[in-house]
C-alpha cells in the first residue's frame, strides 16, 4: 500500500518491463513470451506494425530498424524501466536501440551466452537453440557480444511443425509436436557436441519447452523469460510512481 505524496506523469503503472512485439497471429501459449500469464509479474507489450516473423528471421528484418526505435520511445514514454523484444534476431538492432531510449535495452536471451559461458567450467561451449540456424548470422552474434565464444548450434527448419508455424504466422500450433521437436533437437545437439556445458534458447517462443530440453539433456537451459525475469528484479522496486 503506497503512503505519503507520490509524483505522477503516466498515464498507466506497475509495469518495470516492455516487450516490443513482433505483428504476428500464431498462438502464444502460457510460457511464450507474447502471453502475459508466463510473467508472474505485469508487462507491457507494444505491437510494432509490419514486423512479420519471416521479415525478421529470415530476411534480416530490412527497414524495420525506424519502427522499432518508434516502438521503444513509446514504451519509454509510458513509463517502463527496461525494453526487450520479443525475437532473438533483433539482437542486430541492440546497439541501436539501446542508443535510441534513455533506459536499459536487451533485445534478445542470446545476450546471455557471454553470461552463461563465463559460468561453465574450461574446455565446454554454450549450445544454442534457434529457431533457424542458417538465418543466424556473424552480425547477430556480434549483436549480442559473443566474439570468440565457442559454441554450437541447432535449428529448429529441420523440423516440421515449431519453425512453419511462427515464420509462416500461421493460426494452429500441435503444441505435442512442437515439443517432440524441441526435444528431438535438443538430443541432437548435445549428441554431436559432448563439450556443452548449458544450452541458450534463442527463440522467445521456446520457453513452454524448456524443462523438457532440461529433462532430455540434464543440462542447464536459460532463455527470455529468464533474462526479463533478471531484469524485472533489479527494476520493479524503482518504478513509479515515486515518493516525491
Amino acid at each position: 500500500m503506497a503512503s505519503g505524496r507520490v509524483r505522477g506523469g503516466f498515464n498507466q503503472y506497475g509495469f518495470a518491463v516492455g516487450i516490443l512485439m513482433l505483428d504476428t497471429q500464431f498462438p502464444r501459449i502460457p510460457g511464450d513470451m507474447g502471453n502475459a500469464s508466463t510473467f508472474p509479474f505485469p508487462v507491457r507489450y507494444q505491437r510494432v506494425e509490419g514486423a512479420d516473423p519471416d521479415l525478421v528471421v529470415r530476411r534480416g528484418a530490412a527497414g524495420l530498424l525506424p519502427a522499432f526505435i518508434e516502438g521503444a520511445h513509446q514504451l519509454q514514454h509510458e513509463g517502463v524501466g527496461a525494453i526487450t523484444t520479443n525475437c532473438g534476431f533483433l539482437v542486430k538492432f541492440q546497439r541501436e536501440l539501446a542508443a535510441a531510449v534513455r533506459v536499459p535495452v536487451f533485445t534478445s536471451s542470446l545476450l546471455l551466452v557471454p553470461l552463461v559461458h563465463r559460468l561453465l567450467p574450461p574446455g565446454h561451449r554454450v549450445g544454442i537453440m534457434t529457431v533457424n540456424a542458417a538465418a543466424l548470422t556473424q552480425e547477430h552474434l556480434t549483436g549480442a557480444g559473443i566474439g570468440d565464444i565457442p559454441i554450437a548450434v541447432a535449428g529448429m527448419e529441420s523440423e516440421k511443425e515449431f519453425t512453419r508455424v511462427l515464420l509462416g504466422n500461421e493460426l494452429v500450433l500441435d503444441v505435442d509436436a512442437a515439443r517432440e521437436e524441441h526435444v528431438r533437437v535438443a538430443r541432437r545437439l548435445v549428441a554431436e557436441h559432448s563439450d556443452i556445458g548449458a544450452i541458450v534458447l534463442e527463440c522467445t517462443n521456446m520457453p513452454p519447452y524448456a524443462a523438457d530440453i532440461q529433462r532430455e539433456t540434464g543440462l542447464p537451459v536459460f532463455d527470455i523469460v529468464s533474462l526479463v525475469t533478471m531484469v524485472h528484479t533489479a527494476l520493479a522496486v524503482g518504478q513509479p510512481p515515486r515518493p516525491v
